[in-house]
This record gives C-alpha cells, structure tokens and sequence, in this order.
C-alpha cells in the first residue's frame, strides 16, 4: 500500500482516550479526535515513531554529548510522539502529541492534526 500526501492540516486538535494514557507527556494513541467540528473514530494505527529533535533557540542550549542523549530518550518538554491512523469513516491521517509546554500557566503539550492521506492509485512500475 502506497500513501500520498492529500493536504496538510497543521491545526490544534483535541483527542479523546477509553484509558487515560499513565504518562501525559508519553502518550499512546487516541482512540478519537475532533477536528474542523467533526468527530473521528481511530479504527486501526498504521504506525507511530517518535522525534526528541530540538528546535529553534533549544537546539542550542545543551553540551553536544548530553544532546545526543535527549535526541535518544527526550528531555522534558521536546519531542513529539507520531501515529498515522484509519478513522472508521476510512480516512488516513498523521497526527501527533507535541510534548512543549504553551506557556508556564500550560505545561501539557498539545495534540495536532498534521496532514490527510490517501492511496496512492497510480499503477505500479513494471520491472
């Protein structure tokens, strides 16, 4: 199965759980979210990975041998935890849990609905 991008969504989204994850700031995948006013079902999760990359100004604030060790096990409040997931009414979306805190009233990261995608339907290459 092959997936292309369809469109990029990039928008705050809030998700729902059956079972409350035991680490907010290491969460599984939502069993449901809700976006642009329509709720969706998570049927299946194709796939998940993580990315405890530093961006911008943090990027620079840490010695390169305890950097290296964050981009392996994360540092308090950098990465981002990835899932691509079947809704039930058939849609293939990426989204993703941004562990940064919004501001020092806000110290949960946030959940994001990062981009659709669809089958690729073009025939494959023969050999």
């Amino acid at each position: 199965m092959t997936l292309k991008p369809l469109r990029f969504i990039g928008k705050e989204i809030q998700v729902g759980f059956e079972v409350k994850p035991a680490l907010e700031k290491k969460p599984g995948p939502p069993d449901s979210f809700q976006w642009d006013g329509q709720d969706f079902r998570v049927e299946s999760v194709f796939s998940e990975w993580q990315d405890f990359g530093r961006r911008g100004r943090m990027a620079r604030n840490m010695h390169p041998h305890n950097a290296a060790k964050a981009r392996r096990r994360g540092s308090w409040g950098v990465g981002r935890f990835y899932f691509r997931v079947l809704t039930t009414s058939g849609r293939i979306f990426d989204l993703y849990y941004d562990r940064a805190p919004k501001n020092a009233g806000h110290r949960k990261g946030s959940w994001f609905l990062d981009r659709e995608l669809g089958l690729d339907k073009k025939p494959a290459e023969k050999d």
